[in-house]
């Protein structure tokens, strides 16, 4: 048996009796060990199993991320974190959609520190939070991301530190989405008449106070009977939320008829189908917002709108909260807080007008 060094450090190409060449890989820093190569110099995936190999790590072509990886690494944590998450998916305990954004949160993670060890110090996310300076609210994402990542590791043992609590945001934030007025809804209804894809959406978002996830499936199926009231009843797609029941408002009982193109959802594509994910129907929506000249404005800010106009209208917060499917008392706040105090101070100055003075 001979062997040669034929292309890349620590490579051996022996010659068999058979006549075959197996290929091997001494392990860099142990010469004495020496790992066999599951696949030949010219494989799609040679290369990678190579490295692998000088790390001293077995993979083959069908090896999962996880067992790709360094044991104990960033990319070895980030790997195992996402494969959990795609089964949470799959077990309808976690959306398709964070797990997306997670994929590309693990992305920036992972091209930049994947060999590290998983346990790394709180001054490298500060660096990965700030090469992002100029999108803060994205900076900002990561980090939450990767403390997810470390949250979830340290209930299961993985690991005991979670490096990112304590990493305050740069995102000084305007409050989010801008809630839309009275004006903006005018305007794109003037652009977007009944009976049109636009129309409908508006009055979906408005009319119902959903996400723009949730819009995109919503339809007949979830039109139920309650009390003799035509309502929607669905459970929104975000972890966490309560299943929301409200009755169907003419307005909106008449958008969903209106259309000429009839299918099991209520909102269709040009082409008649389903729209394919909610990032189409999110580019979809701020096209038809640009073309009616409200640049800026989002599906989320309609479901704000909503929170304002029933705040205005009286409703309390416990109500905004069955509507906006929170299960939170805080989160609805957000809407009754302003109004609440204006209308207490009007009812407390009421009460002095009696007053002898």
């Amino acid at each position: 048996m001979t062997a040669m060094n034929i292309k890349y450090p620590g490579l051996l190409a022996e010659k068999l009796p058979s006549g075959a060449t197996r290929y091997r890989v001494r392990v860099e820093g142990d010469k004495k060990r020496r790992i066999p190569l599951s696949v030949e110099p010219g494989h799609s995936q040679f290369v990678e199993v190579y490295r692998a190999a000088r790390a001293g790590i077995i993979i083959t072509p069908e090896a999962t991320p996880e067992e790709r990886a360094i044991k104990y690494s960033i990319g070895w944590l980030a790997a195992k974190h996402l494969a959990a998450m795609e089964r949470e998916v799959a077990a309808g305990a976690a959306s398709a959609l964070t797990l997306k954004k997670r994929v590309g949160v693990m992305k920036v993670l992972t091209e930049r520190y994947e060999n590290y060890a998983m346990v790394m110090p709180q001054s490298k996310l500060v660096d990965l939070r700030d090469a992002f300076v100029s999108t803060p609210a994205r900076a900002d994402s990561i980090i939450e991301g990767i403390r997810s990542m470390y949250r979830w590791a340290c209930e299961r043992d993985l690991c005991t530190v979670n490096p990112a609590i304590g990493i305050a945001r740069i995102d000084q934030g305007k409050g989010g989405a801008i809630p839309w007025n009275s004006d903006d809804l005018r305007n794109f209804r003037n652009r977007h008449p009944p009976g049109t894809t636009p129309h409908l959406c508006l009055t979906i978002l408005m009319f119902t106070a959903c996400r723009i996830g949730d819009a995109i499936w919503l339809g007949r199926g979830n039109e139920t009977k309650i009390q003799g009231v035509t309502a929607l009843r669905w459970q929104p797609s975000k972890k966490g939320s309560a299943e929301v029941s409200i009755p169907m408002l003419p307005p909106l009982y008449r958008a969903t008829r209106a259309a000429s193109i009839q299918g099991k959802t209520y909102l269709l594509n040009g082409k008649g189908g389903q729209f394919a994910s909610t990032d189409s129907l999110g580019i979809m929506f701020r096209r038809w917002c640009d073309s009616a000249g409200l640049t800026g404005r989002s599906a989320h800010g309609v479901r704000k709108a909503a929170g304002h106009l029933l705040a205005q209208e009286g409703c309390s917060q416990y109500q905004i909260m069955t509507i906006h499917g929170h299960t939170q008392a805080q989160t609805s706040e957000i809407y009754t807080k302003g109004v609440e105090r204006w209308r207490l101070a009007k009812d407390a100055m009421a009460a002095l007008e009696s007053m002898e003075w």
